[in-house]
């Protein structure tokens, strides 16, 4: 039982039942021309007020206690003869108790309607009620069902801090004011559904303890649902948010937002969802916020489609998680996972730096529109403006990609330097790489020509910053930090091992490539190294450019020939000469053959008989072969030198083929 308050009220009220335990008594005010309050009053004088009102008139019962029937007695009085309905001027009926049923269906208040801290201990009906003006309901208490279905708020509505104990009702009603249920309590189920809010809806730190309904509402103004705590499920299937939706800190037991339409930014960010979300066929049309907010079930959002960003910064998965999306960013900056995830996604540009996750985790582009469990595809007209359909990496730094897969997503903008364990990432489908920059470029009166390979979209950055870059390097984008050719040969490095642990050896030569370019271009390697490395760069493009090698076989072998037929092959065969001598006394004769030695060429030396004659030459030289040709002494040491380059050439070329057909 609850003690009565010592305190009197601010009004002059009736006093009825003071007592030494109760000195205030009776709290309600006094009817205006008499001493006692209209529950106190004498029957005749009661009659008197009441026929005294006309349908229009102001009340004001501040602290009265209402039975039913004393209730319906003053609506009677002011029932309006032609709707039958009635018709309030200003209601002053805050802390006013309504012992039994209220009934106010289809009632209008033209005036202010204050019900501050009212009680209504049985049922309480709006339906179809209007409030023309500001209607107030802070701290009111609603012990029994509360229905506000159809109800019309022209003007601000206030619940703030109301309690509603049993089911409430507000089903298609329209308030075209602000709309505030801040700290209101609804410990029975609350219903919102068809409600129309205009003006700004704040349920800000409201409680729901059992299901809360706002199925096919329309938010047109600014909505909060700051620090609201749904204990029951929270159905917002269908809801239209036209302005900005804020549920930020929010605590969700179930939350659906199937087909929900959020025109203006919406915010979930530090909400906790503590059993299933859902957002299947939700369209938002700005930046969807889910900043640090936390997901302690499995979840399976989506499919959705978000025109703006999708932010998850901060946000933490306990359960397993699928995110199917179409949005044109998608920011997953320091989320946790704590269990296995998929993303599968559509238009967008994934931010991943620094997530943490154990377990696999796979990003990948979903080739055709998304399929709702109805079957229908997801209409994607939001992001009709799209290029395509790609999906874009566009960081990783700081993750450890050991139990990362990423399918047909396009790297070539992704930032990769800080990535732990990247030589164990799974690249699955049709992942692509920026390439290098195409065509011929002049600098000065040198040509610059990049033969095509993958390369990191940091190495553009570097080579776009260095003095005299070719056009076609991409320069780095804000927030992208440099890097240089010490931080990205590792990198590079590590790549080529996850292609060639999956058996894509072609692809792991690009990657080779880019190694070797920046321990060519850094700057802790010895002068002699970096001479070696380029001298291999310039003759094969490190074991990889097949054509390169085959184009200096040929220089070389053609500078053979011209020096054998200038300088190498003699001007004739050297002629044999056999001496003997004959015994005096007859017997064995003994010859001696000898040659003579080559004579260096006279005359006309470039003739095709020379020329097939140092072409020889020059063939068995590349298979380290002798072609058993007279040289002179220029020629054998052209000869020997020939033997010793073009092998090599040759061995390098073959290399590059290898290098870009095995499997």
């Amino acid at each position: 039982m609850t003690t009565p308050s010592s305190e009197p009220p601010r009004w002059l009220h009736c006093g009825h039942g003071a007592a030494p335990d109760d000195p205030v008594g009776c709290r309600g005010i006094r009817v205006r021309g008499y001493t006692a309050c209209l529950a106190h009053l004498a029957d005749t004088e009661r009659d008197a007020y009441l026929a005294g009102l006309q349908p229009g008139a102001d009340v004001d019962h501040r602290g009265t206690s209402f039975t039913a029937h004393l209730l319906h007695e003053l609506l009677r009085a002011l029932r309006d003869p032609g709707t039958g309905q009635p018709h309030v001027g200003y209601a002053e009926l805050g802390s006013a108790t309504f012992e039994g049923y209220a009934g106010f269906e289809s009632a209008t208040f033209k005036g202010y309607a204050g019900f501050e801290s009212a009680t209504f201990k049985g049922s309480a009906r709006f339906e179809f009620a209007t409030f023309e003006s500001r209607a107030g309901f802070e701290s009111a208490t609603f012990k029994g069902d509360t229905e506000f279905e159809s109800a019309t708020f022209k003007s601000d509505a206030e619940f703030g801090s109301a309690t509603f104990k049993s089911d409430t009702g507000f089903e298609s009603a329209t308030f075209k004011g602000r709309t505030g249920f801040e700290s209101a309590t609804f410990e029975g189920r609350a219903w919102f559904g068809w409600a129309t809010f205009k003006g700004r809806t704040v349920f800000e730190s409201a409680t729901f303890k059992r299901r809360a309904g706002f199925e096919s509402a329309t938010f047109k103004g600014r909505t909060v649902f700051e620090s609201a705590t749904f204990k029951g499920g929270a159905w917002f299937r269908s809801a239209t948010f036209e302005g900005e939706a804020g549920f930020e800190s929010t605590t969700f037991k179930r939350a659906w937002f199937e087909s929900a339409t959020f025109k203006g930014r919406a915010g979930f960010g530090t909400a906790t969802f503590e059993d299933s979300a859902r957002f299947e066929s939700a369209t938002f049309e700005d930046d969807a916020w889910f900043g640090a907010a936390t997901f302690k079930s499995p979840v399976d959002l989506g499919p959705f489609v978000c025109a703006g960003r999708v932010s998850l910064v901060g946000a933490v998965f306990d359960g397993p998680m699928t995110l199917s999306c179409v949005a044109r960013r998608v920011e997953c900056r320091r989320t946790r996972w704590m269990s296995t995830a998929e993303l599968r996604l559509r238009y967008t540009t994934v931010d991943f730096s620094h997530a943490v996750f154990e377990y696999p985790l796979t990003i990948a582009a979903e080739a055709a529109p998304f399929v709702l469990s109805d079957g229908r595809p997801v209409t994607e007209q939001a992001l009709a403006g799209a290029p395509d359909a790609t999906v874009r990496m566009a960081s990783m730094r700081g993750v450890d990609a050991a139990h990362l897969v990423l399918a047909d997503v396009d790297l070539s903008e992704c930032l990769f330097t800080g990535t732990v364990h990247l030589d164990q990432i799974r690249l699955e489908g049709a992942c692509t790489f920026g390439t290098v920059p195409p065509a011929m470029h002049w600098r000065g009166w040198r040509p610059i020509r990049f033969t095509q390979r993958r390369t990191l979209a940091e190495e553009h950055h570097w080579r776009a910053s260095q003095p005299g870059a070719v056009p076609g390097w991409n320069v780095a984008v804000y927030g992208a930090g440099r890097v240089g050719p010490l931080q990205l040969a590792p990198v590079y490095r590590a790549l080529r091992k996850a292609f060639e642990d999956g058996k894509h050896e072609p692809g792991a030569a690009d990657f080779y490539y880019g190694e070797m370019e920046m321990r060519r271009h850094a700057d802790d390697i010895p002068r002699s190294e970096r001479g070696l490395l380029t001298a291999y760069w310039a003759l094969s493009g490190y074991g990889m450019r097949a054509s390169r090698a085959l184009a200096w076989l040929g220089a070389a072998m053609l500078v053979t020939i011209v020096l054998l037929m200038g300088l190498g092959l003699p001007k004739d065969a050297p002629k044999q000469a056999a001496t003997g001598t004959v015994p005096a006394g007859g017997g064995k004769v003994t010859f001696e053959i000898d040659k003579a030695d080559p004579q260096n060429p006279t005359g006309e030396r470039f003739t095709g008989e020379r020329f097939e004659q140092a072409l020889n030459v020059t063939l068995n030289s590349v298979v380290f072969r002798s072609a058993d040709q007279d040289l002179t002494t220029s020629g054998t040491y052209i000869e020997m030198a020939s033997r010793v380059t073009e092998p090599v050439l040759l061995g390098l070329a073959l290399l590059a083929v290898r290098n870009r057909v095995k499997r």
